[in-house]
């Protein structure tokens, strides 16, 4: 499950107009997601609060043999008003969804690092945030700071005795022009030094310097009045790094396809990444094949050994509700039956073995006679909440109203899931299933990890996670 910390970070990149997904680290975010998820281990508890829009904490306890925990704090500059922090509130998707679709990239209004819309001179933002294990005392920490809308400084350090020096500390710097992004890292760590780069093409990108009030839709994204068949945005990149001090390096090249949200299609992701050292080939495509189900598929090869890896995944999402008794039965009109112009026998005429004298019809209409039966149309009975049924109880009076269901104008409540099931296979035979949601004000996450090969004893992990945030 989504640390609530992450999501907080994610909230500050989106006040401050950063863009996570434009980096050449995230080319595989989205396969990385949905086929590498990781289970839980043990019971795990979480207490998290936005205590101010610029501060957070979060509390975290779990026992996995032994009992240990961590404390986290992080304060931004920046008032997280965008947040959703309440776990009662936060919408699922944000929180647990593996699939997740490009960004529209930033407009610049002309010249270096200045974004549309933005004031001039350097930007002050910043985010600070530290992390203590217990009882290892290992201490991370982060500091990101916003230097220009397209300039960002970002530094990390983890501190513990068991690492070489007592700790390490890592440095980027990120330059993200919206067309093309580049970044430069340097670690104490072997003495790393590391430069990765990615640009962009296709799809919104011919539009990042035209005015916006001048692009017109087709409703398929494209600007051109002609329908595109696929609306979507080519990146390509790549990374180098050499280590100073043990005198080694590696390099990769990567591209990959990605419909924008503007597409009207079925959303799909395709990457591909060569290690030409190492002689590996890794393809990976991922498709969200409806609003409640994503797929995905990698498969890795070596030239050098000629051995492959393959591995799929999968995330089911449960609408709330879907557990309901369907009431379609009870929601049709009442049917009439078709009044016949010849009435049925009598009682006494059936046990007579005889048919009915015949009716006086002397200025008189049969019709006014027979006259049509009413039908008496039941009045429709309310279904009961979710809330309700999960009490045992009856709904109260304007109170337990279901946010799932649709409001008078016919639109769905903000978060319409109730939980989401990922699984994952690999050719080993290594299973793992996760099964995440919402409990009143509780999120869960109950997974494990299961080796079919060993059928003696398949579980290989169990664990169930519970976080609380208000």
């Amino acid at each position: 499950m989504r640390e609530f910390m992450d999501y907080i970070q994610s909230a500050f990149y989106t006040a401050t107009g950063w863009n996570r997904d434009n980096s050449y680290s995230s080319l595989n975010a989205t396969s990385d997601a949905l086929l590498n998820f990781p289970t839980p281990r043990g019971l795990r508890l979480t207490l998290s609060s936005l205590a101010t829009p610029k501060f957070a904490t979060s509390y975290q306890l779990g026992t996995v043999g032994i009992v240990d925990g961590s404390i986290s704090y992080l304060y931004s500059t920046v008032p997280l008003n965008n947040a959703i922090a309440q776990s009662e509130k936060i919408p699922l998707p944000d929180l647990l969804r593996s699939y997740r679709p490009l960004a529209e990239l930033p407009r610049r209004a002309g010249g270096i690092g200045k974004e549309e819309g933005a004031a001039e001179g350097l930007i002050k933002d910043a985010l600070s945030y530290g992390r203590l294990y217990l009882p290892a005392s290992m201490l991370e920490a982060l500091v990101v700071r916003r230097i220009s809308p397209a300039l960002q400084l970002q530094l990390s350090a983890v501190s513990n005795q068991t690492l070489r020096n007592g700790g390490t500390m890592l440095g980027m710097l990120q330059y993200d022009e919206g067309r093309y992004a580049v970044e430069g890292l340097a670690s104490s760590d072997g003495g790393l030094l590391g430069v990765r780069g990615l640009y962009n093409f296709g799809g919104d990108v011919g539009h990042l310097n035209t005015p916006a009030q001048l692009v017109t839709t087709n409703g398929n994204g494209s600007g051109n009045g002609e329908r595109e068949r696929i609306y979507g945005r080519f990146s390509t990149g790549a990374e180098l790094y050499y280590g100073t001090l043990n005198k080694s390096g590696g390099m990769s090249f990567g591209a990959r396809f990605a419909t924008l949200p503007t597409h009207t299609g079925t959303p799909l992701t395709a990457t591909m990444t060569i290690n030409p050292l190492m002689g590996t080939i890794s393809w990976s495509y991922a498709v969200m094949a409806g609003s409640y189900c994503s797929l995905a598929s990698r498969m890795d090869f070596n030239v050098y050994s000629y051995e492959s890896d393959w591995a799929v995944g999968m995330e089911l999402w449960r609408k709330r509700g879907a557990w309901s008794i369907n009431t379609e039965l009870e929601e049709e009109a009442p049917v009439e039956a078709p009044i016949s112009a010849t009435s049925e026998r009598s009682f006494q005429a059936k046990l007579d073995w005889r048919l009915d004298d015949p009716l006086p019809t002397s200025g008189t209409d049969i019709t006014e006679v027979l006259a049509p039966p009413k039908v008496v149309a039941q009045p429709k009975k309310k279904e009961r909440s979710f809330q309700a049924k999960m009490e045992w109880r009856l709904d109260d009076p304007d109170v337990d109203a279901d946010p799932a269901i649709s409001d008078g104008n016919g639109e769905e409540g903000d978060d319409e899931y109730s939980g989401v099931l990922k699984a994952r296979l690999d050719q080993h035979l290594r299973v793992g299933l996760l099964w995440e949601g919402r409990v009143k004000s509780l999120l869960f996450s109950l997974g494990s990890s299961i080796d079919l090969r060993r059928l003696d004893s398949p579980f290989r992990t169990l664990g169930l996670e519970v976080q609380f945030s208000s």
